[in-house]
């Protein structure tokens, strides 16, 4: 029996990358914001359309949400509102940090935290920072959070792990990329951090050096070793090269596997977003009754792999059981369990979604 692995990476060759490594070896820099980082940061900040002094490369995204949290310079125990449907990290990179998760439900459509819900909760709960989640690679609304930053005087840092190609940067509010292999855009490992305020940044830069001042090698702050390798920016340089191509073949995964999912599962229920997205898995919400673990197993014994993504829900997770949760996240709540991930990853037969398609839908009608 053929068997369906749920994510296949796909990552530069060595010879894609081997210009890069080459430069590395003339440098002899490989770490410690090299040529090659300081490359990469150029091409995110022209991808972006922002000034490179708004960007940092970081060895990994949970570092930079750390570190932008740090940056804001909060208070120790600061609350940061965060959504009940995301992936645990988001909640540990606020509590290693000596700040206090805050559990706030998400919205029907978009699986997310929004503005809307973030300010009912400023409302009624002190709410020291938000920060919101681009939910499987569905873009956060930037302007709006800008505007809520500027209306509430509350630090925005959108934890756009898996949204690099759909996120935009903020006017105000900052952002956090991850750059892990399973991403659409990967360097094996890494990440970046893109904010408004190049302060910010060279304060995160900084921190990312365990927190010294290099001119002086004064200790100014507790800070970590957070910095994202030479060898890592080399493969991200690559990525680089190939993300037209990248993007063109994700849009088009994307759009024949929803047509296929939609004709043969009409039951199914999908997050609301850019159809011309270039995200990075699949994941879509089984009807009431059904549950992922279940469905999950069935289609293991035809041969395809599933995750059931982001679940328990932050509020349902043992290690956060003394986090305040504002209200009842019924929403997530209601559909946590009911989230499943199809394999999906560029290479992927249109015999192989075909076949995914035909055993969800036995397992939906099972």
């Amino acid at each position: 029996m053929e068997k369906i692995p749920l994510l296949v990476p796909l990552m530069p060759t060595i010879d894609q990358a081997l210009p890069y490594f080459r430069q590395i070896d003339g440098n002899r820099h490989y770490t410690n914001f090299g040529p090659l980082s300081r490359q990469l940061e150029q091409r995110i900040a022209d991808d972006l359309s922002v000034e490179q002094a708004g960007v940092t490369t970081i060895s990994n995204c949970t570092v930079g949400l750390e570190l932008a949290l740090q940056a804001r310079g909060l208070r120790s125990g600061a609350n940061v509102l965060l959504p009940s449907l995301t992936f645990v990290a988001t909640a540990t990179a606020v509590s290693r940090v000596g700040m206090q998760p805050v559990i706030a439900d998400i919205d029907d459509a978009g699986w997310s935290l929004t503005p809307t819900i973030a300010r009912r909760a400023a409302e009624h709960h002190r709410v020291d920072a938000v920060m919101p989640v681009a939910t499987f690679g569905r873009p956060q609304d930037m302007a709006g959070w800008d505007q809520f930053e500027r209306e509430t005087g509350i630090p925005v840092i959108v934890d756009a792990a898996g949204a690099y190609g759909n996120q935009a940067a903020g006017a105000v509010a900052d952002v956090v990329f991850s750059f892990h292999a399973t991403k659409s855009f990967g360097a094996a490992e890494g990440g970046a951090v893109v904010s408004p305020s190049s302060e910010r940044i060279q304060r995160i830069r900084m921190l990312s050096n365990f927190g010294l001042d290099t001119r002086s090698g004064t200790l100014t702050e507790l800070g970590t070793n957070g910095k994202m390798s030479e060898y890592h920016c080399a493969l991200g340089l690559a990525s680089f090269d190939m993300w037209e191509q990248v993007k063109q073949d994700r849009r088009a995964l994307y759009a024949n596997y929803m047509a296929r999912l939609r004709s043969a599962c009409p039951g199914l229920i999908f997050q609301e977003k850019p159809e011309d997205g270039v995200y990075p898995l699949m994941a879509v919400l089984l009807p009431e009754g059904r549950d992922a673990t279940t469905i999950g197993a069935a289609m293991a014994a035809h041969g395809v792999e599933t995750r059931r993504w982001y679940t328990p829900a932050l509020h349902q997770q043992p290690a956060l059981r003394d986090c305040q949760v504002i209200g009842a996240p019924e929403v997530a709540t209601r559909l946590a369990g009911r989230i499943i991930g199809l394999p999906f990853f560029l290479g992927i037969s249109d015999a192989q979604i075909d076949m995914v398609c035909v055993a969800l839908s036995r397992d939906l009608d099972s």
